[in-house]
């Protein structure tokens, strides 16, 4: 069956039925279908039999699922409060009859009536929001997105077989965009099953359900496309992501396995268009459970941190490091009066393990960290200097207020003091004086200033700039122009020189700088 659709003066055409029974079926040839060759013997026909009955047994799961899950799954409409403004640029912002009242131009042509109330605030109008939710116990919570509910007056929940409850509670999480609402309806209500997202695979098959443009109880399949996914929408992030479609008003609907079990919450797309273009992100409902939980018991969420930042292991640093890509996350900030610091953790440490866990992603490490019971002691192991050192961590509830952007500072130009030149680096450096870092921004900061880079140069293409501060180089911390060239003597650009720079807003990571070297010629 085709449908055909028209938008920007462009046709698209979906095979999406056909295509997914013909690649079922596993029919399809390079050029020509067999359905379209009469049948080469008995065993062709009876493949051709059997893909058949494979694809109607899919089609049986998916309905299967879908007709289980329906039940408990509601659409959201929210409500957003109005909110009075005052006028910014001296205009009239409204009349007090009614910009359309018989006394309008009374009052926009009379210089003392337009001076009284050319200042007059106005009131914006409501915002309405949709959205998806799902009821996780049957004594009426429902889950979803934050940003579904975020800032509203009212939030209205509408079940699939239409009854409608206004939300009695919401209680929210902004840092993983989870949220929960109590709604109070007679009797048990359906509720779905939660499963584990830590078993999920790339490739799984998996459902979408939810009010896609306000279209209750849409279903839509595809498959799981990458796990971990950190897109930069939430504080908190490992998504799992997926091709099932998902567009504007799926937010906060759940996406399911093949046994009817919740394996995620439809959170966000990637898209240019606006709608599907086949990248969405889920938040793992061990994750969502989680939080959920915390949410219920005492509304509010109260996590473990350990006050660092951290930089995935890449290529070049494994290489310096000595360890497998993908192994480890490197501390490349250090908080004060955080458990990291009074563990003593150090910049350049490669956390390994964390309570007996891998450590294999900062995503991975975030996960470990934040469900870490409070005010409990956990072994962490570390790599230091070529090391593993174990060190014993205490974990403490992160503050209200903490996120990486509390390091951001308001900068001004430095003025450097003397230093050195290091051309085959292409950058000049110079002592940090104390003026110089509250310059910066930063009093404490350690280290030495980057004077000026050379374009084109080795320290230029691996994105340092004027104004950056050197805390490392190698393993080794740096105060001065005279430690910086004492650390680079036992260095070779040819194997890479690892270095921690800080920002001048207060971020740090490390960076290689490499001197590439030519391929040998054949003769």
């Amino acid at each position: 069956m085709k449908n055909v659709l028209q938008r920007n003066g462009h046709w698209i055409v979906a095979f999406g039925g056909l295509l997914g029974l013909a690649f079922a079926v596993g029919v399809i040839t390079e050029r020509q279908s067999t359905w379209a060759a009469p049948p080469a013997g008995r065993a062709d026909h009876a493949t051709a039999q059997q893909g058949l009955a494979d694809a109607r047994a899919m089609s049986t799961v998916f309905r299967d699922v879908a007709k289980e899950a329906l039940p408990a799954i509601v659409s959201i409409e929210t409500r957003g409060k109005a909110a009075r403004v005052a006028s910014d640029d001296g205009e009239m912002q409204g009349l007090p009859f009614g910009d359309d009242s018989p006394f309008g131009e009374l009052f926009r042509n009379d210089p003392r009536l337009r001076e009284l109330f050319k200042n007059r605030s106005r009131t914006t109008p409501r915002t309405h929001g949709m959205g998806s939710g799902f009821i996780i116990d049957p004594a009426g919570i429902v889950l979803t997105n934050n940003h579904v509910v975020d800032n509203a007056e009212q939030v209205k929940v509408r079940l699939s077989d239409g009854r409608e409850f206004v939300a009695e509670e919401v209680k929210t999480d902004t840092r993983t965009d989870v949220a929960i609402l109590r709604i109070h309806a007679d009797g048990k209500l359906p509720a779905l099953r939660l499963g584990n997202s830590d078993a999920v695979e790339v490739g799984d098959w998996v459902l979408a359900v939810g009010s896609p443009f306000g279209l209750d109880l849409t279903v839509t399949a595809g498959i799981i496309s990458a796990k971990g996914r950190g897109p930069g929408i939430t504080e908190r992030e490992d998504f799992l992501q997926t091709d099932a479609a998902i567009n504007p008003g799926n937010s906060g609907g759940p996406l399911l396995n093949l046994n009817g079990e919740v394996i995620g919450m439809n959170t966000a797309i990637s898209t240019r268009s606006g709608g599907y273009d086949g990248v969405g992100f889920a938040v793992p409902v061990n994750i969502a459970r989680w939080v959920a939980d915390q949410l219920v018991q005492n509304g509010s969420v109260s996590r473990a941190y350990l006050g660092v930042g951290i930089q995935a292991v890449d290529n070049q640093i494994a290489e310096q490091l000595h360890v497998p890509v993908g192994r480890g996350a490197i501390v490349n900030l250090v908080s004060p009066n955080s458990p990291a610091a009074a563990a003593k953790i150090e910049t350049g440490d490669l956390i390994l393990k964390l309570d007996g866990k891998e450590v294999t992603t900062p995503h991975s490490l975030q996960g470990i960290v934040e469900r870490l019971r409070l005010g409990a002691t956990y072994p962490m192991v570390v790599l230091r200097n070529g090391k593993e050192v174990t060190l014993n961590v205490e974990m403490k509830e992160m503050p209200k207020d903490y996120t990486r952007a509390n390091f951001d500072r308001p900068v001004e130009e430095p003025q450097p003091a003397a230093g050195g030149k290091f051309a085959e680096l292409g950058l000049e450096i110079a002592d940090l004086t104390p003026e110089v870092a509250r310059q910066l921004g930063d009093p404490n900061a350690a280290g030495v200033l980057i004077s000026s880079v050379k374009e084109d140069g080795l320290a230029a293409n691996a994105g340092l700039r004027e104004g950056m501060i050197i805390e490392k180089v190698g393993s080794r911390p740096v105060r001065s122009p005279h430690d910086f060239r004492t650390a680079l003597k036992d260095l070779s650009l040819e194997k890479g020189i690892l270095m921690l720079v800080r920002t001048p807003r207060g971020g740090t990571h490390f960076v290689v700088l490499r001197q590439e070297t030519a391929t040998p010629q054949k003769k």
